[in-house]
C-alpha cells in the first residue's frame, strides 16, 4: 500500500508517468516541468493559465519552482519504477496495476483477474475461457459472433446465426462440449496408438542395442581364441626352431672336428719343419767339415726330407676329411616336417571342443556332410564316398521317390536347425552350378523346385564364367568373376546368415544373404552339363 501511495504521489498529472523535474502548481497538483511547459505555451495570449488537472487558475509568470526533496525521491525510485510489463495477459479492469488474469470473457473481449471474474456475468452467453488476446479465432468470421457449435458435416466450428440461417443450416451440429468430448475420446485412442507403437519402437531399439552388444562383443572373444591359439602356435614353433638350430650346431660340431684335428696336427707338423729348417741353415753357414758332419749324425739322417712316412699318412688323414659331406639336410628336413605336422594335430585338438565337431570360434566343420542319393535327380550321378556329385548323359533310372528332384539337383543328408557351421566345396573349371541351402519343403517337381527360385532357399550359381545369388527368384550380378575352384560356405543359424567365399589368395567374400530360418536347412547342389562338383573332407 505504501509503494503505491508512493506510485501515485510521484506521477505525472498530466502525463501519468514518473515526472522528471518535478514542480507544484498553486493548486498542490504535480507535474513534469515539460509537461508544465507544454501547457502554458498552448495557452499564450491568456493571462491566466489553467491546470490541466482541476482547471485552476495560476499566473504564466513566474513557473511554480521545483521541490528539492521530491525531486531527489523521483530521480531514486524512476529507475525501477514503474514496473515493466512483461508478456503475460492482465486484467482489463485493474487500471491502477497490473494484476494477471486467470480467465477471458469471449463476448465480452476482456481478460479478468480473481476478483473481478467473482463478479462477472455468469449466463451463458458469458464464455470463459483461459486468458487470451485473440478472440478472431473464437468468433464466427461471418457473424461476428461467439462460436457455439461444431458441424459434423462441414467440420467446422460455426456460430448460432449460422446454425440458424447460415450455410451450415440443417447441418447436424452439435455442442462444442460434445465435439470436444468425442474429439478427446478419438485423441485418446490416437494416443493409445501412438504409446503402443512408441512401446514397440522401444523395444526394437533395446533388442537391436542388445544386438549390437553381442555383435560388438563377439569379435572380442574370436579375438581371444585366435590370439590364444596363435600364441600356442607361436609357442611350439619358438621351441621347434630352438629344437633344429641345436640339431644344425650340433651337425656342424660333428663335422667340423676332423678338420680341427687334422689341422692341428699340420700346424704342430709345420713348426717341427721349421725348426728343422732354421738349423739346417745354420748349419750350412758353419765353416769347420768337422762339424758340419757331426750335425747330421746328432740331428739323425734324411732330417732334410721331412719323412716320407708322416707325409703319407697325413694325406690319407686329409682325403677322410674331405670326403666328410655336409649337413644332414634330409634329417632336419624331416625333423622340421614331423615337427610341423605334430603341432597342426595338436592345434585341431585344441580346436576341438566336447568330443564334438565344434571347434575353434564355435563354429562347426562339417565333415560328415554328404548327398542322399535319395533326392539326386535322373541325370546326376553321386560318387561312392556320397561327396561328388556329376552330370550324367545317361538316364540313371533311380527309383521313383517323393523326395527325388525332377531338375538335376541333390541334397545333403545332414541338416542344421541351430548354430555355426562351415563347408568347402571344389568344382570343375568349367560349366554351370548352383550350390546354396534349401528347407526340406521345397518342391521337387517344376520351376519353382530349382535352388533360389523359392522362397525356400538361397544360392550361389555359376554361369557363363559369372557369378550371381539367388532368392525367391530375384537375381543380383555379382561383380567379381570366378578366380578358382574352391569354395567356402558359412551358416549361422540363429543369426539368419548365410555366406559365400571363394577361397582364392587372399579369400574374397562373395555375397552374404540374410534371413529369419523357420525350417532346418539342407546343402543343396544343382549343376549343368559337363560339370561336376566335390564336397571338401
Amino acid at each position: 500500500m505504501a509503494s503505491n501511495h508512493l506510485a501515485q504521489e510521484l506521477t505525472c498529472s498530466i502525463c501519468k508517468d514518473i515526472h522528471r523535474d518535478p514542480v507544484f502548481l498553486t493548486c498542490q497538483h504535480h507535474v513534469c516541468q515539460a509537461c508544465i511547459t507544454d501547457t502554458v505555451d498552448s495557452q499564450q495570449g491568456y493571462v491566466y493559465s489553467n491546470c490541466p488537472v482541476c482547471t485552476a487558475e495560476f499566473l504564466e509568470d513566474p513557473i511554480p519552482s521545483k521541490i528539492r526533496k521530491t525531486d531527489n525521491i523521483v530521480e531514486t525510485v524512476h529507475p525501477t519504477w514503474p514496473p515493466k510489463k512483461d508478456d503475460g495477459i492482465y486484467c482489463t479492469y485493474c487500471v491502477h496495476a497490473l494484476v494477471h488474469a486467470s480467465k477471458t470473457c469471449l463476448l465480452c473481449e476482456a481478460s479478468l483477474c480473481e476478483i473481478h471474474l467473482r463478479v462477472h456475468c455468469k449466463s451463458a452467453e458469458h464464455i470463459i475461457t483461459k486468458p487470451t488476446t485473440s478472440f478472431a479465432n473464437k468468433k464466427c468470421h461471418v457473424h461476428q459472433e461467439i462460436l457455439k457449435y461444431y458441424c459434423t458435416n462441414d467440420d467446422t466450428c460455426i456460430c448460432v446465426s449460422c446454425r440458424l440461417d447460415g450455410d451450415h443450416k440443417g447441418h447436424r451440429v452439435e455442442t462444442l462440449k460434445e465435439a470436444s468430448e468425442k474429439k478427446k475420446e478419438k485423441l485418446k485412442n490416437v494416443l493409445e496408438t501412438l504409446a503402443s507403437d512408441r512401446e514397440k519402437a522401444e523395444e526394437r531399439v533395446q533388442s537391436l542395442k542388445e544386438r549390437r552388444s553381442e555383435v560388438e562383443d563377439g569379435p572380442s572373444e574370436v579375438t581371444e581364441q585366435v590370439t590364444d591359439l596363435i600364441g600356442h602356435v607361436r609357442e611350439q614353433l619358438e621351441v621347434l626352431e630352438k629344437r633344429v638350430l641345436s640339431e644344425i650346431s650340433r651337425q656342424k660340431r660333428q663335422i667340423s672336428l676332423p678338420f680341427s684335428d687334422l689341422i692341428h696336427q699340420l700346424e704342430a707338423k709345420n713348426k717341427e719343419l721349421s725348426r728343422k729348417m732354421s738349423y739346417i741353415k745354420d748349419l750350412c753357414k758353419v765353416t769347420d767339415p768337422l762339424t758340419v758332419l757331426q750335425g747330421q749324425e746328432s740331428n739323425g739322417t734324411y732330417y732334410c726330407y721331412g719323412g716320407e712316412g708322416d707325409n703319407k699318412v697325413t694325406e690319407g688323414t686329409e682325403k677322410e676329411v674331405h670326403s666328410v659331406g655336409d649337413l644332414d639336410v634330409g634329417l632336419i628336413s624331416a625333423t622340421v616336417s614331423s615337427e610341423l605336422g605334430d603341432l597342426v594335430m595338436e592345434a585341431k585338438r585344441k580346436q576341438k571342443v566336447n568330443n564334438s565337431s565344434e571347434v575353434l570360434l564355435g563354429v562347426n566343420m562339417a565333415s560328415d556332410m554328404f548327398l542322399d542319393v535319395d533326392t539326386a535327380g535322373n541325370y546326376v550321378t553321386v560318387s561312392g564316398d556320397l561327396r561328388t556329385v556329376s552330370w550324367s548323359e545317361v538316364h540313371q533310372c533311380h527309383p521313383e521317390m517323393t523326395r527325388r528332384f525332377q531338375n538335376n539337383q541333390v541334397l545333403s543328408i545332414i541338416h542344421f536347425s541351430s548354430g555355426r557351421h562351415y563347408w568347402e566345396v571344389e568344382t570343375s573349371e568349367t560349366g554351370g552350378w548352383r550350390v546354396g541351402m534349401t528347407y526340406p519343403s521345397i518342391e521337387r517337381k517344376g520351376d519353382h523346385s530349382v535352388i533360389g527360385y523359392n522362397n525356400k532357399s538361397w544360392s550361389l550359381r555359376r554361369w557363363n564364367n559369372r557369378y550371381s545369388v539367388i532368392y525367391d527368384k530375384k537375381v543380383i550380378r555379382l561383380s567379381h568373376s570366378p578366380s578358382c575352384q574352391r569354395l567356402g560356405i558359412y551358416l549361422d543359424y540363429e543369426a539368419g546368415q548365410l555366406s559365400f567365399y571363394e577361397l582364392c589368395s587372399p579369400i574374397k567374400p562373395l555375397h552374404s544373404f540374410s534371413a529369419t530360418f523357420t525350417e532346418p536347412l539342407h546343402a543343396a547342389i544343382g549343376i549343368w552339363k559337363n560339370t561336376w562338383l566335390r564336397i571338401k573332407n
